[in-house]
């Protein structure tokens, strides 16, 4: 997740979290937090429709995993901060479980369509497409605060 995000659902501007990472980066080794490339700053950019550097951002935003975002809630000391940490933590948790499920569900697949091969073709195919996920999805991704 990145760094703008993040404060917006703490409720924090992203400046004030970026120095509290900095004020502790001993708290945040690479794996847990990155800054963005240049090319991937301007990809960006483009993507949010900013035409030039003067508007919105001026620095590389972070990014971070899932340990540097349970990382935050120790920078971050507010009864909000840790609400949104457990809420992120759960959708974490959630997205693992889909994945793993997802997994477990095209091997035992793969293992049915061995055993009865072309009997079942359409049937295997049409499940196989009902696994593939949508190309485009309109429903925002990220933690919903109550007041939205």
């Amino acid at each position: 997740m990145l760094d703008a995000n993040l404060a917006e659902l703490y409720r924090v501007e992203t400046g004030a979290l970026v120095r509290a990472v900095r004020r502790n980066a001993k708290r945040f080794p690479a794996d847990f937090m990155f800054q963005i490339s240049e090319d991937e700053f301007e990809n960006l950019r483009c993507q949010t429709g900013i035409s030039s550097l003067w508007g919105g951002r001026r620095y590389r935003p972070y990014a971070f995993t899932e340990h540097g975002v349970a990382m935050l809630s120790s920078v971050l000391r507010s009864a909000m901060a840790a609400q949104v940490n457990i809420e992120i933590m759960r959708a974490f948790v959630r997205h693992r479980q889909l994945l793993q499920a997802n997994v477990e569900l095209a091997t035992k697949l793969a293992v049915l369509e061995k055993k009865y091969d072309s009997q079942f073709r359409v049937v295997f195919d049409a499940i196989r497409e009902l696994m593939t996920p949508s190309p485009k999805s309109t429903k925002r991704i990220g933690f919903q605060s109550a007041k939205q």
